[in-house]
């Protein structure tokens, strides 16, 4: 049975991991086991007998360290290390190495044991680690769309990159060592905001959020804020890493989408408002007519006393009023009837002094201001009178305890690229008061049909859109400038006229109220598809002494005129069913060619019948309009002396 000894040495000799091995006190190798052999390359023939220095790499073995290794070792007993050495075949290899110093009976150093572990994978792990690291550090601090930064558990700052730098405007030595809170403005710091981040990222982990933040010059950015929490082996918070991104052009990109939006959708709203307005406005002026024209009648047929001829009175003022509010509805949708010509605005708001003086009161000044050479505007003149008195009724209520009003004009050019105005000359008829002025939110509603500041029952909200419908369907635009406390200034922008009146087609005006002259006895044929509207329109037509045809389509005209040769004139409503009044125009000028037709509408949206050169008569109408329109077309026709 082997000895004691004989079995160690069987045990060192079958270790194959390890290279464990004998050195005498000089280096010497006097043993080699298994694991020597695998690990270094040598077998025991080849290197028991020489210097254990051959495992080091030359630029060690000039600095002593085999030398200083075996001192260590004899001095305090064991030496420990880790480094690179080199294979027979000169390959190098990282180890961890252990020299313990042999003694013997007398504490004298005898020789050395050294084991040597072959740690080269372990080494290259370690290596391709730290590479990625420094790969990732480097990476991390190059970065320049991000700020990327450590905070300690305090919220102190203890790293920095180029993005932080970029964004925040501090350089690392500036910042590193300051509490983060900094970046906050005064006001998130006052709510605590920078301490809640991290008390929700320590809480949960995570942090994100967007707010404005502060530069080191002082200006704000909004930012887009990860915060997340960075724990130890134990998952004791120990700091936060910190993310933060300008995302300013961002939000301004979402703000300008967002107002594009809300733009669209006021526009389909107004445009769906407009349509809605239209056709309740149109429906309201039939019934309007009907109401004044039978009113009217009552007054000239009936002997009233005063009592019963003031409310006779009253009704048909509060008629007319409704005619008026109708035709505010009309403009609001674009839709009302415009006889635009060339205007003096200079020469219209002097027409208009006396009763603006009487309108405001004395608490109200007045001033004017034209420049001595102004183009006229193409325009209709009593829309633009409406809109000027609507306008500087606004201002008086503006300016409750009295103040200046001026009404100015001056001419622009608008070139290329306007996105509210075609190219071209204009006339601006501005109105300026120094009244209340409107804060923000205000302005930005003024012109929204029925939006009033004036309380319920003062006003209809109708007075701006009204002005801004006249504009825009003049080829204009509305322009308000207002803030609070200093006043509103809004603008009428007008085309300039470009030619002479003469040379633009404008119809022709009609004679005034009373105009005598001998007419004869007429055959009209009156067409309109509500009963009512015809009824009146026929009673008007008759008690001028004319002779009347009715007809409740426009079908049922072309048979009436089929039936009879002797018509003298047709007068006929726009807006019929299945065959419009302009439809009827149309055919009856093909198969009657020169028979006179009159077009009665409430819209302006019948371009085609300047093309026909039609004369309109715009509903509401009473029956003094309708005997001056007769008496125009008659003329026209020849059909003024009696057959």
């Amino acid at each position: 049975m082997p000895s004691e000894d004989a079995r160690f040495r069987l045990l060192v000799n079958s270790i194959t991991d390890y290279a464990i091995y004998m050195l005498d006190r000089d280096g010497v190798i006097t043993t080699w086991n298994r694991g020597a052999e695998r690990i270094k390359g040598y077998t025991a023939d080849e290197i028991v007998g020489r210097h254990f220095s051959t495992f080091y790499t030359e630029e060690d073995r000039a600095a002593g360290l085999p030398e200083r290794a075996l001192a260590n070792a004899a001095r305090e007993g064991r030496f420990e290390a880790e480094g690179w050495r080199l294979r027979k075949d000169g390959s190098r290899f990282w180890t961890n190495v252990v020299i313990d110093a042999i003694r013997d009976a007398e504490g004298q150093v005898i020789g050395f044991a050294k084991i040597t572990r072959d740690l080269t994978e372990r080494k290259k792990a370690q290596m391709a680690l730290a590479a990625s690291e420094e790969q990732f550090r480097r990476l991390v601090l190059n970065v320049t769309d991000y700020a990327i930064f450590m905070l300690d558990a305090n919220g102190i700052v203890s790293s920095w990159n180029l993005g932080a730098e970029r964004i925040k405007g501090y350089a690392a030595e500036e910042i590193i060592g300051q509490h983060f809170s900094q970046f906050y403005p005064e006001a998130e710091r006052a709510r605590g905001t920078p301490e809640a981040g991290l008390e929700t990222a320590r809480r949960e982990g995570h942090f994100q959020a967007e707010g404005w933040r502060v530069r080191r010059d002082g200006s704000q950015f909004w930012a887009s804020v990860v915060i997340d929490a960075i724990h130890d082996e134990a998952g004791a918070v120990i700091g936060f890493a910190k993310i933060t991104r300008d995302v300013t052009e961002r939000m301004e990109q979402q703000k300008r989408l967002d107002q594009a939006r809300e733009e669209l959708f006021q526009a389909q709203k107004l445009e769906a408002i407009g349509q809605l307005t239209g056709g309740v406005a149109h429906d309201f002026n039939n019934l309007l007519m009907v109401v004044l024209g039978s009113l009217e009648t009552l007054g000239r047929r009936l002997t009233l006393d005063e009592r019963e001829a003031r409310l006779l009175d009253n009704a048909l003022q509060a008629a007319q009023r409704g005619a008026q509010l109708t035709q505010r509805m009309l403009a609001f949708a674009r839709k009302q009837e415009l006889e635009q010509k060339e205007v003096d605005l200079p020469e219209l708001v002097r027409g208009m002094s006396g009763l603006l003086g009487r309108t405001l009161g004395p608490s109200i000044q007045i001033e004017t201001r034209f420049p001595l050479a102004l183009p006229h505007a193409w325009a209709d003149a009593n829309q633009i009178d409406s809109a000027l008195l609507n306008l500087a009724v606004n201002a008086r209520d503006a300016m409750p305890e009295g103040g200046t009003l001026v009404i100015a004009a001056h001419a622009a050019e608008i070139g290329q690229g306007d996105p509210q105005l075609a190219p071209g000359r204009y006339v601006v008829l501005a109105v300026d008061d120094s009244g209340e002025g409107m804060d923000a939110a205000t302005l930005a509603r003024a012109t929204d049909p029925f939006f009033t500041t004036k309380g319920v029952g003062k006003g209809t909200g109708l007075g701006l859109s009204m002005v801004q419908g006249i504009a825009e369907q003049s080829g204009g635009r509305l322009r308000i400038e207002s803030q609070k406390g200093q006043g509103t200034r809004v603008e009428i922008w007008l085309r300039a006229v470009a030619e002479k009146a003469e040379d633009v087609a404008a119809p022709a005006p009609l004679p005034a109220a009373g105009e005598s002259g001998p007419m004869r006895r007429l055959k009209v044929l009156a067409v309109d598809d509500d009963a009512l509207v015809l009824l009146n329109t026929v009673m008007m037509l008759e008690e001028l002494g004319h002779a009347v045809v009715e007809a409740h389509s426009g079908q049922k005209a072309l048979e009436a005129l089929a039936a009879a040769t002797d018509f003298d004139l047709v007068i006929t409503d726009q807006a019929m069913p299945r065959m419009t009044g302009m439809a009827l125009a149309e055919e009856i000028a093909a198969r009657w060619p020169g028979l006179p037709v009159i077009l009665a509408s409430g819209y302006a949206e019948i371009e085609e019948a300047r093309a026909l050169k039609l004369p309109r008569l715009a509903k509401p109408f009473g029956q003094a309009e309708l005997a001056r329109m007769l008496r125009r077309v008659c003329e026209g026709a020849g059909l003024v002396h009696p057959a």
